[in-house]
């Protein structure tokens, strides 16, 4: 698929579908051509995102074990495909599941153009199952899905799972966290192992949601641009929220004496004095004001989707008394 191959009207029917809810009501994929343009365009951008979550855990020196993966749910594809991208050798096999057969087998062949030699089939529910992977599908599981998706990662070593950022899909997210938290170690994107901060009733207006960095030549490609105006998308803005599990034993994380490990959510806002944004630790999630003497070159750049989110930090009194950036981080 090219830009000069789009057929804007498949685009504009699928767009039409997302908005109106009815994309949701059961397989909306007529053919072939529409999961060409799917990918090639709105799975690219949530590409963006996965991109952004992988590249935070590979900073870190999480990988995920060597075996099968399944891509639960996989539409086109995108989320097995960034993983074979980021972690080729970990990858021993790939299965697939959608209740799509044209997107099963659209995403088969789109893996077979980026990793020729990986065995790859729809799936077989009797196969061992290293790794699960589940991008945007929480919009659209019914009861029975549910049930379906909580038995295949009781099965699975690591979950990795990517949504929107919206507060009513990120609630969601917070309530599968928190049914499995006692089986798993959580990776990503939680500071701590315990119950989520998010659920406290004071924190009922909050989500906790997170913001990837698109590619930094979109903003001057015509063909983006005129895809964004006409989806009625701002391209430069990528919510995200995300859980990644883990099965084996958290990495016990080497920091200073009296700081904990915190992550910011959202976008931070910078005033001249401090930074404010709202901080999640074992303790809590508040809003934190980190004032610029303490971190002058980190408090600038804070508000940029790159900048790091997770640190270890002390607080007192809602001001931030003490920063450092963990070791692996950027």
């Amino acid at each position: 698929m090219t830009w000069e191959e789009i057929d804007w009207s498949i685009l504009d029917r699928l767009r039409q579908g997302f908005l109106t809810g009815t994309a949701a009501e059961g397989p909306y994929w007529q053919s072939r051509e529409d999961l060409a343009h799917y990918d090639f365009t709105y799975a690219e951008r949530i590409g963006w995102k996965w991109d952004h979550v992988l590249r935070e855990l590979a900073q870190r020196g999480w990988s995920p074990p060597a075996g099968t993966l399944l891509d639960w749910g996989c539409g086109s594809g995108v989320a097995h495909r960034r993983m074979q991208q980021s972690w080729p050798a970990a990858i021993t096999g790939l299965q697939v599941f959608d209740h799509s057969l044209l997107a099963q087998d659209y995403a088969l062949s789109r893996s077979q153009q980026v990793s020729p030699d990986l065995p790859a089939a729809s799936w077989d529910r009797t196969a061992e199952i290293t790794t699960v992977v589940i991008s945007h599908v929480l919009n659209e599981l019914d009861e029975d899905s549910a049930e379906d998706l909580m038995a295949t990662i009781a099965t699975a070593q690591v979950v990795i799972w990517i949504e929107p950022g919206t507060s009513d899909v990120a609630a969601q997210l917070v309530a599968w966290r928190e049914r499995l938290r006692d089986e798993f170690a959580i990776v990503y994107p939680c500071p701590h192992q315990g119950i989520c901060g998010m659920l406290q009733p004071e924190n009922a207006r909050h989500w906790c949601h997170h913001f990837a960095a698109p590619p930094g030549e979109l903003g001057s490609d015509p063909n983006w641009v005129k895809f964004g105006q006409r989806a009625g998308i701002d391209l430069r803005s990528l919510p995200y929220s995300a859980l990644v599990l883990d099965r084996r034993p958290p990495v016990a994380s080497t920091r200073t004496a009296g700081l904990q490990s915190g992550r910011i959510f959202g976008r931070p806002k910078l005033a001249k004095p401090f930074a404010r944004f709202l901080g999640c630790d074992a303790d809590s999630v508040q809003f934190l004001e980190l004032p610029k003497r303490i971190a002058p070159s980190l408090v600038k750049k804070l508000d940029r989707p790159k900048s790091p989110r997770l640190f270890h930090w002390q607080h007192q009194g809602g001001k931030v008394t003490q920063i450092e950036l963990p070791p692996d981080a950027e």
